[in-house]
């Protein structure tokens, strides 16, 4: 990624040379998720448009709490009844391709833009306007006010019999047993993440003892939840474990990206599948299942398997263990979804 920001930072200690500087924005760009610095790019994009229509200018450093005070207000309410500076900056964005519509934005989104424009200000040790008094009453108003039911990141949760579904429509050749190694790697290693599916080497996959017991262990090398390096071990086992052998021994691949392209010929190419790539594979076998494309997201993945966890009685903390939540709050919302009559324990007596 070029990164805009790193230039800047030198400015703020004089006294670094050029390659202190180049080694500071190396530690950066290394020290950062690729997914966080990809949403650093757009959001600084979109900062910088939103300046320009707003202002006529460009960004500054540090920004004036008043530009900062009207970033909040712009996008904390509805501008299809308005009429003004904010609708007109808006429609600018629209036209850009930035913004979707005249509608509130969602408060994550605008969450989200806030705190890549704090992190821009740290990056070059810059006090951070967000900080004053009127800007966090502001915001902590403007969170009140936006308040909406939480959106699933997936319509749907990919239960067990759903998961059966796409395998079954995954087909043959090459393309299905790697369709059919990502779905059941992703679902039954606790819910992986398109990043950590697509992230995994071939020698992060452990196959000594799936001869002897069937096993499979996985190392990722990071999570959302976990740093780097001290991600525990994953385990595959049965339908899953056999499945991501059925890939490796088909595939031939030996070292390098474990999920890779594969050509309308079905040959496999030497390119890593990238995150987009897993959710066009799961609308297209949704499709195949004869299930509305839009059904579920990856995240389906990670929500179908806690959902099921729930389903079939497995504890909680043994079903953490492989979804690797760092909070155990989070985990339950999954949990308390399941209809009660689903739950396991009202069957306590149904046998008496």
């Amino acid at each position: 990624m070029s990164d805009p920001l790193i230039p800047h930072r030198a400015s703020a200690l004089p006294s670094l040379d050029v390659a202190d500087s180049a080694a500071l924005e190396d530690l950066y760009v290394r020290g950062t998720p690729t997914n966080t610095l990809r949403a650093y790019e757009r959001d600084l994009v979109y900062l910088t448009a939103w300046k320009q229509a707003a202002f006529g200018a460009a960004l500054t450093w540090p920004e004036q709490e008043e530009v900062a005070l009207r970033f909040v207000l712009d996008h904390s309410r509805d501008l299809h009844e308005e009429e003004g500076r904010a609708k007109q900056t808006a429609e600018a964005l629209i036209g850009l391709g930035l913004r979707k519509g005249l509608s509130c934005p969602a408060p994550a989104t605008l969450n989200r833009r806030i705190a890549s424009w704090c992190a821009f200000h740290r990056m070059r040790n810059q006090p951070n306007p967000f900080d004053a008094p009127l800007l966090r009453q502001t915001r902590a108003k403007a969170r009140k006010a936006m308040a909406r039911p939480p959106t699933p990141k997936s319509a749907h949760p990919i239960t067990k019999d759903v998961l059966l579904k796409l395998l079954d429509a995954a087909g043959s050749g090459l393309r299905g047993l790697r369709d059919r190694a990502i779905l059941l790697l992703g679902w039954a290693s606790g819910g992986r993440r398109r990043s950590e599916i697509v992230g995994l080497n071939r020698e992060d996959v452990d196959l000594s003892e799936y001869d002897a017991q069937g096993v499979v262990w996985l190392q990722l090398v990071q999570t959302k939840t976990t740093d780097h390096g001290k991600t525990p071990k994953l385990v595959l086992k049965g339908y899953a474990a056999r499945a991501v052998v059925a890939w490796i021994d088909a595939s031939g691949i030996t070292e390098g990206p474990l999920f890779r392209r594969i050509t309308r010929t079905d040959a496999l190419g030497q390119k890593r599948l990238s995150d987009a790539a897993v959710s066009q594979i799961l609308k297209r076998l949704l499709q195949d299942a004869g299930l509305d494309p839009s059904y579920a997201s990856p995240h389906g993945l990670r929500s179908g398997f806690l959902t099921q966890a729930a389903l079939d009685g497995a504890p909680l903390p043994a079903a953490m263990r492989l979804s690797l939540h760092r909070s155990a709050a989070q985990a339950q919302k999954y949990y308390d979804d399941v209809d009660v009559a689903a739950n396991p324990a009202t069957d306590l007596l149904a046998d008496w």
